[in-house]
């Protein structure tokens, strides 16, 4: 895998952060929406499968992040 430029690193680190950090808290959402409007959200196969997807690529940005070299 080719390696990012010096000056692009500090770019990708602060997009990682950004996007992990708003795929989470849309997990976040999703799940407290779940709880606190309709239960029935949770029985909803393209409703549990967003979030899953949401919290999937939340957590990618981060695993991301952690393998980018340390400045």
């Amino acid at each position: 895998m080719d390696r990012i430029a010096p000056t692009e690193e500090p770019r990708m680190k602060a997009y990682l952060v950004t996007t992990g950090s708003l795929f989470l808290l849309i997990t976040a959402a999703h799940v407290w929406r779940m709880i606190a409007e309709a239960r029935s959200l949770a029985t909803d196969p393209w409703y549990i499968g967003l979030t899953l997807l949401a919290l999937g690529l939340g957590v990618w940005a981060f695993r991301l992040l952690r393998s980018l070299p340390k400045a």
